[in-house]
């Protein structure tokens, strides 16, 4: 392997996007290649790369190819996650086989649409032998990880462990039709979003030097789902003329609203709580991440629409709607919050600098795809929970073969 890791992108959306973005942070690597069913999407990506100097990619419509491509040292999976499984064993199946060789594999979240398929994708990168990162951005936000040092550090040392973390995402909606398809997402904003918010809440209550499937255990999971806009009848309307016939919220509809408690026993022995709230109903400045951690004498507050800069466009101003301040923009008028760099600010910059420098030097990156299986496993007893309307005990929460009546297209909200 070269100096410099040369990585290839599976997949040309919108996280792919984000992961170019985040590149122009990333020192010791460059987009080498990059593979995706729309060849429009790729070909933008590719000239992206080139216009913001992260690589000059080579392009491709097949995996496989793309594992080939002697450049490619490593791959982030960033494909929707109804393909993600067939995605992965074409990649494994080039290793294994022998025509590639791969530094480590890279798997974005959620790591699949249920616990059995998570498994499947954990099973087939490891019996390639490929060391693997989970792709969880909010764990790697830089403003999140000082708050956090610095409470761990400074108050629980003095006062004891943090005992409640709160952690939500909202925003007003997916951006491609898949994401509001239930059989095809894996779920609605449950699995969509609530997987970075549980993860966020298990990263707060462990300590910096801490491992999270060491030091905290789930004893119990309560949640529920709710569809509060979607599937009222004029927005069920317009999901059709936005997104086509195939996403019928009167006949098989997803929900945008989840809210999560988990609770868990830290390696002391002591009780500690994460509560999650996710919602694509949410109809504020843009995408709205919010944390909090409560410890015994102090506490940690951090909200991404906490920004530095706003700008104000008058009613005079009139353009056309747009992206361009905030993920998920809802207004082009009025006093507006501006997040300067988002890819940084949500972690995406500081993930791939993380994943690239593991792979580099040969060791297991700090979010690895068992942390992924473990988010799932969590995700699937939520939605269990909420479907059967009881607290489930985690010992005795049988999921690996659960699939949401969501997914299945049977749920009535």
């Amino acid at each position: 392997m070269a100096d410099r890791l040369g990585v290839g992108l599976v997949g040309s959306g919108f996280i792919a996007d984000f992961h170019v973005q985040a590149f122009v942070g990333v020192r010791d690597a460059d987009i080498v290649a990059i593979q995706g069913r729309n060849p429009g999407t790729v070909r933008r990506l590719a000239d992206a790369c080139r216009e913001l100097r992260v690589g000059d990619p080579s392009t491709y419509s097949d995996v496989g190819e793309l594992v080939r491509d002697p450049r490619v040292d490593a791959v982030w999976v960033t494909t929707p996650n109804h393909v993600r499984v067939e995605t992965v064993r074409a990649i494994t199946d080039e290793v294994t086989s022998g025509r590639a060789r791969l530094a480590g594999i890279a798997v974005e979240k959620p790591l699949a649409r249920t616990v059995a398929e998570a498994k499947e994708v954990l099973e087939m990168i490891e019996g390639a032998g490929l060391p693997h990162g989970y792709l969880e951005n909010q764990v790697f936000a830089p403003a999140l990880n000082r708050a956090r040092e610095l409470v761990w550090r400074r108050g629980a040392a003095v006062a004891g462990p943090p005992y409640l973390a709160r952690c939500a995402e909202e925003h007003s909606g997916p951006h491609r039709a898949w994401f509001w398809q239930g059989a095809m997402q894996g779920g609605g904003v449950l699995n969509d979003m609530m997987c970075h918010s549980v993860e966020a809440g298990r990263h707060l209550l462990t300590p910096p030097d801490g491992e999270r499937l060491m030091w905290l255990r789930p004893t119990s999971v309560n949640a529920s789902i709710a569809s509060l806009k979607w599937t009222r009848p004029g927005y069920a309307d317009e999901l059709i003329r936005r997104w086509g016939p195939e996403v019928d919220y009167r006949r098989a509809p997803a929900e945008d609203y989840a809210r999560a408690t988990i609770t868990y026993l830290t390696a002391e022995g002591q009780q500690a709580v994460a509560e999650a709230t996710t919602s694509w109903s949410y109809v504020g400045a843009g995408l709205r991440l919010g944390f909090e951690l409560l410890g015994p004498e102090y506490s940690l507050a951090a909200s991404s629409l906490d920004t530095e800069a706003t700008v104000f466009f008058s009613r005079e101003v009139r353009g056309a709607a747009g992206e361009d301040l905030v993920e998920k923009q809802n207004a082009e008028q009025g006093l507006l919050p501006v997040v300067a760099d988002e890819a940084a600010t949500y972690g995406y910059t500081e993930q791939d600098r993380h994943m690239v420098r593991a792979f580099g030097d040969g060791v297991m990156p700090a979010e690895t795809l068992h942390d992924g299986l473990f988010v799932t496993r969590l995700l699937m007893s939520c939605y269990l929970s909420a479907q059967e309307g009881r607290t489930i005990a985690w010992d005795s929460a049988d999921v690996d073969e659960f699939v949401p009546e969501v997914a299945q297209g049977t749920w009535r909200p």
